[in-house]
């Protein structure tokens, strides 16, 4: 059996009783609620255009607002860790986000966006901290559980595409309607997430150390942009996939029923790159051949015949869906220890969604300058030209403070 890219950690072997069960299943429930408030947006966003009166570029930066706040808040989650452990805050985030999906489905435009503020942060928080509690629990099956982590992510994304729309079309329901509905999961994973924080080894993961500092480290680095350029695709399909589909001439319901294949086509690669991408010397081979299914994708939904549009969207989804499962991987597989990986972490997604951020925003605004999608294709082809270069840096098989190669530990 091929072992697993990742330095065992003496005091943290994985836990293999009830209790890590229960561990397990609701890091998983946490996972699936970290799409649905972003997600929710896109297939309805012509509704909510034509209630609010939005521009191409208002919408733009209301899809581009949340992934700034995880560009913005992440940075600063490893020092809420000396006052509160990470089960403690994630608790609170999740009603955090709870609130902030309530806040902008009922306040018109100021609660459109100070509500999606909300959100993006409490996200933003939650997803920095869980790659640091598997690391914590699951030292030696990081990418196993990191698979597991980002198939439940985005299986939470792909129920969201597929149920807005027709939750906005139930009798006396609404695009406001469609939005708020998905507070209900957040406040249900809340509960059932309580019991972490009750005093117990759990409690173990609250650092007290000062983060380490990563700024100096190249590798660091080729995972932070990484993270950044394949999240910006993520997120431009996230937000835009619909509306292109819909422009080119789909009704609304089959669109999102399109991007909700997308999502569900990453339930494929998402359980399973992490585990093969572990399987051999590195990464980057896996990281390339995803990288040109997602790119190849994605051209085809812009140019091929709508009637191929489901071949494309399958493509693109098992591309996309990949990628960003090993991302997320990279977080835990090139660090050495926990705290690494809380501040690599809060690194790769506090600089790395600062430049995907980038990426709704310039499609809504390349789009309302030229009038088609020509210039969006252009763009997406060279945000995935540079996650293929950061790629192939961030998928060598080297941990984050050493010069050399690691050698894989042998595992039984």
């Amino acid at each position: 059996m091929q072992p697993q890219q990742n330095t065992p950690q003496p005091n943290a072997a994985p836990s293999r009783s009830t209790g890590g069960l229960i561990l397990v299943i609701a890091l998983m429930l946490v996972a699936a609620n970290l799409r649905p408030a972003l997600i929710s947006l896109g297939p309805v966003l012509d509704s909510v255009q034509n209630s609010l009166h939005l521009s191409a570029s208002a919408s733009g930066f209301l899809i581009t607002l949340p992934i700034l706040c995880f560009g913005i808040f992440a940075p600063f989650v490893p020092r809420l860790l000396r006052y509160l452990s990470s089960e403690r805050i994630i608790f609170l985030s999740l009603l955090l986000l709870a609130f902030g999906i309530a806040l902008r489905s009922l306040f018109g435009i100021t609660g459109l966006f100070a509500g999606t503020l909300v959100a993006g942060a409490s996200i933003s928080v939650i997803m920095v901290l869980l790659p640091s509690i598997i690391k914590h629990h699951f030292p030696t099956q990081a990418g196993m559980m990191m698979g597991l982590y980002s198939t439940a992510l985005c299986l939470g994304a792909a129920i969201a595409a597929g149920a807005t729309v027709p939750i906005q079309n139930l009798p006396g329901s609404g695009w406001r309607l469609a939005l708020a509905f998905w507070l209900i999961p957040a406040l249900a994973t809340a509960l059932i997430w309580w019991p972490q924080i009750q005093p117990g080894p759990l409690q173990q993961a609250k650092a007290r150390a000062p983060a380490p500092r990563l700024r100096s480290s190249p590798l660091a680095w080729q995972v932070t942009l990484f993270m950044g350029l394949q999240s910006a695709i993520a997120y431009c399909v996230f937000g835009w996939l619909p509306f292109i589909l819909i422009d080119r001439g789909l009704t609304q319901v089959t669109a999102g029923l399109a991007l909700s294949v997308a999502m569900g086509m990453q339930l494929i690669t998402s359980l399973s790159a992490p585990w093969m991408a572990t399987r051999g010397k590195d990464q980057r081979c896996a990281i390339g051949v995803l990288v040109v299914m997602t790119l190849v994708g994605l051209l085809g939904i812009i140019y091929m015949p709508l009637s191929q549009v489901w071949l494309w969207t399958t493509v693109m989804g098992l591309g996309l869906g990949g990628v960003f499962s090993i991302a997320l991987a990279l977080l835990v597989l090139r660090s050495p220890t926990p705290q690494i990986a809380v501040a690599l972490s809060g690194m790769a997604q506090g600089v790395g969604y600062i430049v995907a951020a980038v990426g709704p925003f310039a499609v809504g605004l390349l789009h309302e300058l030229t009038g088609n999608w020509h210039a969006v294709a252009v763009f997406f082809t060279l945000l995935l030209t540079g996650s293929f270069l950061f790629g192939m840096g961030a998928g060598r098989s080297i941990y984050i403070g050493m010069e050399k190669p690691t050698r894989r530990p042998a595992q039984s």
